[in-house]
């Protein structure tokens, strides 16, 4: 029971993820306002929190639960599955970054100017961060039907 528990756990916090990365990205738009602003600001703390739970519910499957920590590390897709998310928390640090940078005219009850430069990276790295997170996935489906899986 408590392997299903950690299963749904895991699911759930990635589903979360997803969730919350597409709000962002559907909150994300020129001219930006001043609520929407503090609504990225305050999402984006909740997508940390919630990249944090996937890691560490991972991480548990890994070690005390799922098919054990010699299946997962013998098995390249593991190692792809891991890079790729590794991928998403860098990309994630220049949306992360923007919305910091935004506090002070926050707290002043202001809208934060950005640049459409700006504007345009951060939505293009929210897009990537989106492929990259539908790729993990397939990863972890194909490595649940024992693709990758090194003879030993």
């Amino acid at each position: 029971m408590s392997q299903a528990i950690a299963a749904y756990l895991h699911y759930l916090t990635i589903f979360g993820l997803f969730a919350l990365l597409s709000l962002e990205h559907l909150l994300f738009k020129q001219p930006l306002t001043f609520e929407r602003a503090r609504s990225l600001l305050r999402i984006d703390i909740a997508y940390g929190v919630c990249a944090s739970l996937v890691l560490f519910t991972g991480a548990a499957r890994v070690i005390w639960f799922g098919k054990g920590a010699g299946y997962y590390l013998h098995n390249p897709l593991f190692y792809a599955k891991v890079g790729l998310f590794l991928l998403v928390a860098l990309l994630s640090t220049l949306p992360t970054l923007t919305y910091f940078n935004w506090v002070h005219e926050l707290r002043e009850g202001r809208a934060p100017a950005i640049t459409p430069g700006r504007a345009k990276l951060v939505i293009m790295v929210i897009r990537l961060e989106l492929l990259v997170l539908l790729i993990i996935p397939l990863l972890a489906t194909l490595m649940a039907r024992g693709f990758g899986v090194l003879p030993g």
